[in-house]
């Protein structure tokens, strides 16, 4: 096959340029950012190094085509005219997952079945298979997804979603994703060198992204994906990919990070998450109350997802600390201080007007990221 394939990284909607971002600083040029994805063109070692490098996309899938179809004979013909044969085995198990949005072909078990039937007939045509196909060989999950009466047709790289790292083994009632957590500390300007809080860490995942980031640990070094099983990508490109990720991994660069909570039980599984994740010792974690937060250096950046009182009886309470949050960070204003939350009110219980303001979904919750840059000391 040609060694030049079509990458898709899917995104949430509000991280699509901190996604391209991170896809050109892969050194992939070709990028095109559309909604909820980011597309670009490399070679097929961008597969594997993508997969472990990306810490803000939530998948990475391969394009196999994408055209008009609003008839289930178009859907057909154009399925079956697609070089399948490039990317699955012959013996390659190829489950169908769709979606349909504001197009013709609306019934989306409908169009699963014209494309796996469409799939089948191309793979056996081209393999010379008379009977069926045995599909007990590697996994590709092909999705047709139609927006507007376009399909794009795709095989997931990926596997499990790239926020799961491998290493969460314990959470919280409202854990933030991984993805989301890295783009936070992604849209700050951090540098390992100073120090990171975040006093509402819950089960820890932004204080454990930011020192991945810290010290240049790709995300995906501890977990498998579904592509590794794929013919058509060399074990050698595999192994090259793994061994850059230990080669640019900085082991040395010591760090100055704190996750502070006040639930004592959110603060041991924040430690066993940062055990797993293979960070040891290298975040510190307290058990307190944000109150008696009392940032003893300066230049250092607060980065959190708080409580946003959104259940009846919280709501009181949340904008307590925000005001308290604000009168502690009021004092020092070398900090930077980024707070993700859906509370609209939550500039005027802060105190103050936010620098910049960034929309986000954490899952489906519409929120502000409120960032506020401290007046650096040099």
């Amino acid at each position: 096959m040609e060694n030049s394939v079509t990458l898709i990284a899917t995104a949430a909607m509000g991280l699509e340029a901190i996604v391209a971002k991170e896809v050109k600083a892969l050194g992939y040029e070709d990028v095109t950012v559309e909604n909820g994805r980011v597309l670009f063109t490399a070679d097929v070692s961008a597969i594997p190094r993508a997969n472990l490098w990306l810490r803000t996309a939530d998948r990475v899938k391969l394009l196999v085509g994408r055209f008009k179809a609003t008839s289930f004979d178009e859907l057909f013909e154009s399925t079956k005219a697609l070089p399948w044969e490039q990317f699955i085995t012959e013996d390659g198990e190829f489950p169908v997952v769709g979606k349909s949005v504001k197009s013709k072909l609306y019934s989306v078990p409908d169009c699963q079945s014209i494309v796996k039937k469409a799939i089948v007939e191309r793979l056996k045509q081209k393999y010379g298979i008379a009977s069926w196909l045995k599909e007990s060989g590697a996994f590709y999950r092909v999705e047709i997804a139609l927006h507007k009466d376009e399909a794009l047709l795709t095989i997931d790289t990926s596997g499990s979603g790239l926020h799961k790292r491998g290493y969460r083994v314990g959470q919280g009632e409202a854990p933030l994703k991984e993805t989301l957590a890295a783009a936070l500390v992604q849209v700050t300007n951090w540098h390992p060198d100073l120090p990171f809080v975040d006093p509402f860490c819950g089960s820890g995942t932004i204080a454990i992204e930011a020192a991945l980031i810290g010290q240049n640990i790709a995300p995906g070094f501890n977990r498998e994906f579904a592509s590794e099983d794929w013919g058509f990508i060399p074990q050698e490109v595999w192994d090259q990919a793994f061994q850059e990720a230990e080669d640019m991994a900085n082991y040395d660069q010591p760090l100055n990070i704190t996750g502070s909570d006040i639930n004592p039980k959110l603060i041991e599984i924040a430690k066993q998450n940062a055990m797993e994740a293979g960070l040891g010792d290298l975040v510190t974690w307290k058990q307190m109350q944000m109150q008696d937060f009392m940032p003893k250096q300066e230049n250092g950046y607060l980065v959190s997802n708080p409580p946003y009182g959104e259940r009846m009886g919280e709501r009181q309470e949340v904008e307590d600390m925000y005001r308290d949050l604000g009168t502690i960070m009021k004092d020092h204003p070398s900090w930077s201080v980024y707070i993700l939350t859906s509370h609209e009110s939550f500039e005027k219980l802060y105190g103050q007007k936010a620098t910049k303001k960034r929309k986000l979904f954490n899952g489906f919750i519409k929120t502000d990221y409120y960032q506020y840059f401290g007046k650096h000391v040099k």
